[in-house]
């Protein structure tokens, strides 16, 4: 009979994201994962494909969560309300996971699997195209993404060095964006 399993992918990723999160990207090796789950190196190997495989699985964590958050905050009967409150949850996301989010949009790293970042796109999608029509639906979800995304990494990175009130201009960005694509 064969030895029981002595951790699961969920624990390994668990394991994974919390060590990113705690220590960085470089300190995400398969033995501190292992030292973290209490296994051998070589018997994560059941659980994961190597340390790209691990970025992955990481990555499909954090792009579930995110869309699991988004999807409780849209579908209201305000498109703009919805976007808005999509946009929060996104930026709130990011500064409870700032190793993590940047995986979200990294495809050199391993990236999102193409289910979850289909997945994770479609709160936005139907939000955008509410806001900005049909026609317009996957235009105005990128730039959603892509000014959210942007204001966030910059905001992450300590960026904003030219003074004022971040919060000021997050607020004066997303009021110009819902204000351009319902327009």
């Amino acid at each position: 009979m064969p030895a029981p399993a002595r951790t699961s992918t969920e624990e390994v990723v668990a394991a994974g994201r919390r060590i990113l999160e705690r220590d960085g990207l470089e300190a995400l090796t398969m033995q501190a994962i292992a030292d973290a789950v209490g296994v051998r190196p070589p018997s994560l190997y059941k659980r994961v494909e190597g340390r790209e495989g691990l970025v992955r699985l990481i990555a499909d964590s954090g792009a579930a969560e995110l869309a699991e958050a988004l999807d409780e905050v849209v579908d209201g009967p305000d498109a703009a309300t919805d976007l808005r409150a999509l946009a929060v949850v996104f930026r709130a996301f990011a500064h409870r996971n700032p190793a993590t989010y940047p995986l979200l949009f990294a495809p050199r790293l391993g990236g999102v699997s193409a289910a979850w970042r289909d997945r994770s796109a479609d709160a936005v999608r139907r939000v955008a195209g509410r806001l900005a029509g049909p026609e317009h639906e996957l235009a105005a979800a990128r730039t959603v993404v892509a000014w959210a995304n942007g204001f966030v990494t910059m905001e992450l990175a300590g960026a904003f060095q030219l003074g004022g009130d971040v919060e000021e201009a997050w607020d004066y960005g997303l009021d110009a964006l819902v204000g351009a694509l319902a327009g």
